[in-house]
C-alpha cells in the first residue's frame, strides 16, 4: 500500500496527503487531515520514516526548466533568478526542453530524482489539459517528499507561482491603438495553444469589441514567438489585409520580424503602418524605429519566482501578481488618414520614451 493509494481514497492530491501524514510547518486543514488519516486507516498503511527521511533529504541544486535559454525572454528571466539563489547559497541547474512537452517532464523528474531542493518552471503554460495534468501529478510528487517548486503563468498547476497580467497587457496595447485611430489593426499571434498567447489576445480583443471595432479571422496570423516566424507571419498578413495600419505582435521578437517583413513590402513604420511589440526585451530599444511595446519586468519574474521555492512553507500555494506598463516608442503613430501624412515619406519623430 502506498502514499498514492491513500490520496485515491481520500480524493486529495498526493501533496496533500503527504502534509497531512507528515504534519510540519506546512499545515493542511483539520478536515482533510482527518479524511486522509481515514483513509490511511481503512488501507492499513504505514508510512515508512527512514524512507521518507531519505526523500527529504535536498542538495543545494534548484532546477530551472525553461523553453529555450538562448530567447532573450527566458534568459532575462533566468538572471533574476540566478541572483536570488546566489544570495542564498545555492546553485542553479538550468534546462532548455525546447517546447518539447515529454522533455519537461522528464526533466522534473531527474530533479526529483537527484533530490534538487526546488524547482522553477519558466516556460508557457499550455491548453493542452491532459500534459497539464501529467505536469501537475509530477510535481506533486516531487512536493510529497519535500520539493518545492514555483512556476510562470500556471495558475491550473496546483502549486506556487507568478503570474503576469498578459490579458491586462493586451487591453493596454488596443486602448492605445484605437486612442491613436487606428481601426484596420492586424495581429501576428504565437502558438494558439499557449496561454501567455491568449491572454494577450484575449486582452487586445476586449480593447476593440469594446470600442466597437472587428478583428476578422484573417486579421490575425499565426508565428512561432520568434523573429523569423513573426517575419513570415507579417509577410502573411499583409497580403490578406494590405489595408492596415498597424500590427500588434504579441512579443517583441515577432514585433522584430514585423519590422523586416514591412520593410521588404515598402512600407513605413510608423508613417504606413505602426507596430507595437510585448515584454519589452533590450531588442526594442535597438530597432529603427524604437519599438512601442508593453513592459514586462522580466528580472523581478525570475527574482519572485526563486523567492516563492525558498518561501515559508505556511503558504505552499502562494500566487505572485505582477503588472506591466505601456512604453511608448517611435514604431507608433495615427495612420495616414488621421495624421494627414502622406504616407510613404520617412518623418523623424522626436517623442520621448514613455509618452503617447
Amino acid at each position: 500500500m502506498t502514499l498514492s493509494d491513500v490520496a485515491r481514497h481520500a480524493g486529495v492530491s498526493l501533496a496533500t496527503a503527504s502534509r497531512a501524514l507528515n504534519p510540519g510547518s506546512r499545515t493542511v486543514a483539520d478536515g482533510l487531515r482527518a479524511k486522509v488519516a481515514t483513509a490511511a486507516a481503512e488501507l492499513s498503511y504505514v508510512s515508512n520514516g527512514p524512507a521518507q527521511a531519505l526523500a527529504r533529504a535536498r542538495t543545494s541544486i534548484v532546477g530551472m526548466i525553461v523553453h529555450d535559454v538562448q530567447d532573450p525572454y527566458f534568459s532575462a528571466i533566468a538572471a533574476g533568478s540566478m541572483r536570488v539563489a546566489r544570495e542564498h547559497g545555492l546553485m542553479v541547474m538550468l534546462a532548455s526542453t525546447f517546447r518539447d512537452q515529454d522533455l519537461e517532464l522528464d526533466y522534473v523528474e531527474r530533479l526529483r530524482a537527484q533530490r534538487a531542493r526546488g524547482i522553477v518552471l519558466v516556460g508557457s503554460s499550455t491548453t493542452q489539459r491532459r500534459f497539464t495534468e501529467r505536469l501537475g501529478l509530477v510535481v506533486a510528487a516531487y512536493e510529497a517528499e519535500g520539493g518545492r517548486t514555483a512556476s510562470l503563468n500556471r495558475e491550473n498547476l496546483g502549486s506556487a507561482g507568478v503570474v503576469v497580467d498578459n490579458k491586462g497587457g493586451g487591453r493596454d496595447v488596443g486602448r492605445l491603438l484605437l486612442g491613436l485611430g487606428h481601426h484596420r489593426i492586424g495581429v501576428v499571434a504565437g502558438p494558439r495553444h499557449l496561454v501567455t498567447n491568449k491572454h494577450r489576445l484575449a486582452g487586445f480583443g476586449l480593447a476593440l469589441a469594446d470600442a466597437g471595432v472587428e478583428l476578422p479571422d484573417d486579421a490575425v496570423v499565426e508565428g512561432d514567438f520568434g523573429r523569423e516566424g513573426g517575419a513570415e507571419a507579417a509577410a502573411r498578413l499583409i497580403e490578406q489585409r494590405p489595408d492596415l495600419t498597424a500590427i500588434f505582435a504579441l512579443n517583441d521578437l515577432m514585433a522584430r520580424g514585423c519590422l523586416m517583413a514591412l520593410s521588404s513590402a515598402g512600407r513605413v513604420v510608423p508613417d504606413d503602418v505602426s507596430v507595437v511589440g510585448f515584454d519589452d526585451l533590450p531588442v526594442a530599444s535597438d530597432t529603427a524605429p524604437r519599438l512601442t511595446t508593453f513592459r514586462l519586468p522580466l528580472e523581478e519574474i525570475g527574482a519572485r519566482a526563486m523567492r516563492l521555492v525558498l518561501r515559508d512553507e505556511a503558504e505552499p500555494r502562494h500566487i505572485d501578481r505582477v503588472r506591466g506598463e505601456l512604453v511608448v516608442r517611435e514604431s507608433t503613430a495615427p495612420p495616414p488618414h488621421v495624421s494627414g501624412r502622406g504616407g510613404r515619406s520617412r518623418r523623424r519623430t522626436d517623442r520621448r520614451e514613455g509618452t503617447p
